[in-house]
């Protein structure tokens, strides 16, 4: 604990009173106190003068972000000693290093657990880049793909570079600057278009007394997300996407929304969405029955099935994420919508255990390391099969 401590007051010292930096600005002396992968156990911004800094804020769960090390690995490749590539994640150690054994790679890995860094180089998304000249300014605020092999070869030459600038809208509580509402508010519809640098996200209201099931607020997504989350979550394995190419580009167009119905109709929420979308935009969408491939939870193992710890909880509680399952009186049919409505596998899957049972289930797996999730299910007694059926698909036209 002493050396989390110090650790983190000595990154907390480095940086402190620091504003925001922006392009053009220079760098704080800002030190890495757990760097992995590299030559060095530590070391500060102050030890690469002369040399070109890509710092990329990251996270194992982040896809784009993993999609993103190719590219950054193939830069640190071409220019090597003239470049230095330091990933930052929020994440603890041991899941970077188990990141990093899994898929080995020549980029430098910081752990900044405290998230100071977030104070100087604000974000709300990530992947975040932040491109540091010789000299130690900031000559872009960027996305990963924005900074190619001739962007850093102009960067080291010394000639100026003009890329995208990524700035993420800061405010604290969008809610409340967008979309803010009254007590006394029983019922509205508002439609905003995209609104710049704030994360796309949806949100319901289960412990607001007073908009509890009767509130449904949405920020920069799609139709077609919007679309999914109003017929129950469904995920992207089960659309089916029968609408002209020609209106792709409307069909992906981010829109925010605020809807509240009035008490007592809480049930009518998602209905009333679904009206309204159909009612206001070209693209329409049902659900229809669909013959498809998918995957079939099954029971593999009826010993280790009985291992399992049936639930005291009369509530069901889940928390998950890409790496970990974590339910309270659950059935083993959460395990199946897990697996498909994170985007697991690539296949819907179909609960086929038969079990009505209410268990305390948790269980973690690597998402990089092949195999790690069948193992992780095989040890609570479980498998996949493939197969096919007829099942709920959502249809776009």
């Amino acid at each position: 604990m002493k050396k989390i401590t110090l650790s983190m007051l000595a990154l907390a010292l480095s940086i402190c009173a620091s504003a925001q930096v922006k392009v053009g600005q220079n760098v704080p002396a800002i030190k890495f106190q757990t760097v992995l992968n590299s030559t060095v156990k530590t070391t500060s911004l102050e030890d690469f003068k002369g040399k070109v800094v890509l710092l990329e804020f990251w996270a194992t769960w982040c896809g784009p972000c993993i999609t993103a090390m190719a590219h950054l690995q193939e830069l640190q490749k071409q220019f090597k000693g003239k470049l230095q590539v330091i990933t930052i994640s929020t994440e603890k150690e041991k899941r970077i290093k188990q990141f990093i054994t899994t898929i080995p790679s020549n980029l430098w890995f910081a752990v900044d657990t405290a998230d100071e860094l977030r104070a100087v180089f604000p974000y709300h998304t990530i992947p975040h880049t932040v491109l540091i000249d010789g000299d130690g300014k900031v000559v872009a605020i960027t996305e990963p793909a924005n900074v190619t092999a001739k962007i850093i070869a102009n960067v080291i030459a010394g000639r100026p570079i003009n890329l995208p600038l990524k700035e993420d809208n800061m405010i604290a509580d969008p809610v409340k600057a967008y979309f803010n509402a009254a007590d006394t508010v029983q019922s509205r519809l508002l439609i905003q278009p995209e609104i710049k640098g704030v994360s796309s996200m949806s949100k319901t209201y289960p412990t607001d007394s007073n908009f509890k099931n009767r509130r449904i607020t949405l920020f920069n997504l799609p139709l077609e997300t919007i679309y999914r989350i109003a017929y129950k979550d469904l995920p992207y394995v089960r659309i089916i996407d029968l609408t002209p190419k020609e209106n792709i580009k409307q069909n992906k167009t981010n829109y925010c929304i605020d809807l509240i119905v009035p008490k007592g109709h809480e049930n009518e929420l998602m209905p009333a969405l679904i009206k309204e979308l159909q009612s206001r935009f070209d693209l329409k969408a049902r659900i229809e029955k669909r013959k498809k491939e998918v995957y079939l939870l099954k029971i593999a193992d009826t010993t280790k099935i009985k291992l399992l710890k049936p639930s005291t909880n009369k509530e069901e509680a889940f928390s998950g994420g890409d790496g970990a399952f974590s339910g309270q009186a659950v059935k083993l049919s959460k395990i199946a919508d897990y697996l498909e409505g994170f985007g697991l596998v690539n296949m819907p899957v179909v609960d086929e255990t038969g079990s009505d049972i209410k268990y305390d289930i948790e269980f973690n797996y690597q998402p990089e390391k092949k195999g790690s999730l069948t193992d992780a299910i095989a040890v609570l007694g479980l498998k996949l099969e493939k197969g096919e059926m007829d099942i709920d698909m959502l249809v776009f036209r």
